[in-house]
């Protein structure tokens, strides 16, 4: 199996290919359209800022590429993010693939008694799973690792699980051959483990 990597101005990509490398596969990590349209399935990860890492996109021309590619595509942290029309990080227009804006969380927003830290940080209840990706995962026990100061609206078309920090917000989200997550599902155990494995099996 082709498992591309897109290669854009963000970090924490190499944690994404260790944790293929423990399910058998050795990824290419390219922005070559050629590259990217021959693999089986493309893999959006990252940490960074989202108007620099659009400003990459473009340069590249990857703005007009990724959208297009019809194979099995997941996009991961801020990699789900750009998949969105607009965020507030930087104020910058994204790919526009959901048509949803990512917001800020605030600092001061409270949750009961418990004031919000920024960024939502550290492991969290994932829940109404509705995707394929959440294949075998007990919601009972499901609680992931997140690392994320801005987060996706709901959505009632696209929103497939949610996480509640403060409010609810988009912790995954589905379009025809594009899924995204919020969390860091190479950070999350067995229980992200089982989503990429799902995702590959796509």
């Amino acid at each position: 199996m082709k498992v591309a990597i897109v290669k854009y101005n963000a970090g924490n990509v190499q944690s994404v290919v260790h944790a293929l490398n423990r399910l058998g596969i050795e990824p290419q990590i390219t922005d070559v359209e050629e590259e990217l349209r021959a693999a089986d399935k493309v893999i959006f990860p990252g940490v960074g800022h989202a108007a620099s890492a659009m400003a990459y996109l473009k340069e590249k021309g990857l703005d007009k590429i990724l959208p297009t590619l019809t194979q099995p595509f997941l996009g991961i942290c801020i990699g789900q993010q750009l998949m969105c029309e607009h965020s507030e990080e930087g104020d910058v227009d994204c790919l526009g693939i959901f048509p949803l804006k990512v917001k800020k969380f605030h600092q001061g927003d409270t949750d009961g008694k418990e004031v919000l830290k920024v960024p939502h940080m550290g492991w969290n209840a994932i829940k109404d799973m509705q995707s394929p990706l959440f294949k075998g995962i007990d919601p009972e026990h499901a609680f992931i690792y997140y690392v994320h100061s801005y987060y996706c609206e709901m959505s009632p078309e696209y929103t497939v699980a949610t996480t509640h920090y403060v409010h609810d917000y988009s912790a995954a989200l589905h379009k025809d051959n594009f899924y995204a997550m919020q969390c860091h599902p190479e950070k999350s155990g067995k229980i992200g483990e089982q989503m990429l494995k799902n995702f590959l099996e796509m």
